[in-house]
């Protein structure tokens, strides 16, 4: 199979095959504050995430790598979209480019799209630090991913087997790049152990991409005659992982993504302790069935639910949203108290 029918398959998949019936952002309840102070046009969304200085903290997460024109297009729609709403975007996978020069025009038209904004090139932790560097030239990126994706790569029958130069090639690339490196999962979370070692090898960014949203588990499973549906809810959910990821170092700046559905679901990530929420599948599905303008409709409105809750709990600034009391309940306090209460 090609690359791109792969892509286009990625596609598929990820639009039509099921999410989880619990979504894991229903088990933080928000501590409702009724004396509000503030005026809601004064309310800013602009949020800092160490050097990265974002007018909000949502952001289009990667979804789509290089597929020919129908991902080209669904790019520029959305570089249109985040061009439109003031937020930043993140593309897929440039790996393809940089291995198939054809493909290019599929990722530059972000930019092309987009010429001012907050751009995230995306690698995958194979990349060699010559080819992290073409990724983000590609852009004229703010900011690179380095996606991590071990057990899609393992389900997918055409995927990577052999890891042991990953960790060499992710320091090589910490090493020499000047822009901020976000490590990105895909679906599966990220654990406060994987935090301490990119932590120790310089990383001060990561994407806790838990699990929750689109579930490349099934996404790789339909495509094989013999799924291995055993793991198709493997992984950490997402308000699990930020609690696992802000446990370690304050100094980390976290981003939430998998899962999540509305403003509300943003500005309960940012509680826990985010500083920008990533979201993918739910905006290309809008794109892919309503158009662009409904997708610039959606933003605005996740951004005004998003300000509703800053209202609500009286907070100024995204910032302050972290400072807010919250109750766990269900499956991540059990989470939280035998993961992370039990070392506080």
């Amino acid at each position: 199979m090609s690359r791109s029918k792969r892509k286009i398959d990625h596609i598929r998949h990820a639009l039509g095959h099921e999410r989880e019936i619990h979504n894991h952002f229903d088990d933080v309840e928000i501590v409702h504050q009724s004396l509000a102070r503030l005026d809601f046009n004064q309310i800013s969304r602009t949020t800092n995430a160490g050097e990265l200085n974002l007018s909000s903290p949502l952001f289009v997460n990667a979804m789509t790598g290089g597929g020919g024109e129908e991902t080209k297009a669904i790019n520029r729609d959305l570089a249109i979209a985040a061009h439109e709403t003031g937020i930043a975007m993140a593309v897929g996978s440039q790996m393809s480019a940089i291995k198939r020069p054809e493909e290019r025009s599929t990722y530059e038209v972000v930019r092309e799209m987009n010429p001012d904004g907050k751009v995230f090139a995306n690698v995958g932790s194979e990349a060699s630090l010559l080819q992290a560097k073409e990724a983000i030239a590609m852009l004229k990126a703010d900011a690179l991913q380095i996606h991590i994706n071990t057990l899609q790569e393992l389900i997918m029958p055409e995927g990577d087997r052999d890891f042991t130069q990953r960790m060499h090639h992710i320091q090589q690339i910490i090493d020499g790049v000047e822009i901020p490196i976000i490590i990105k999962e895909v679906g599966y979370g990220i654990s406060k152990e994987t935090v301490r070692i990119l932590y120790d090898m310089g990383i001060r960014y990561v994407d806790v991409g838990g699990r929750g949203g689109t579930n490349f588990s099934k996404v790789e499973n339909m495509r094989r005659e013999r799924p291995f549906s055993s793991f198709n809810n493997w992984g950490i959910s997402t308000p699990s992982s930020i609690l696992e990821a802000v446990s370690e170092y304050e100094d980390l700046h976290v981003f939430a993504s998998g899962g999540i559905r509305s403003g509300l679901d943003g500005a309960k990530a940012m509680i826990l302790g985010a500083q920008g929420f990533g979201m993918a599948g739910g905006l290309l599905k809008v794109l892919v069935n309503e158009g662009k303008d409904a997708l610039v409709e959606e933003i605005d409105h996740i951004h005004k639910e998003f300000k509703m809750t800053m209202m609500l709990l009286n907070a100024s600034t995204p910032s302050d949203l972290q400072k807010k009391p919250y109750v766990l309940t269900g499956a991540t306090k059990e989470w939280y108290d035998q993961r992370i209460r039990v070392n506080l």
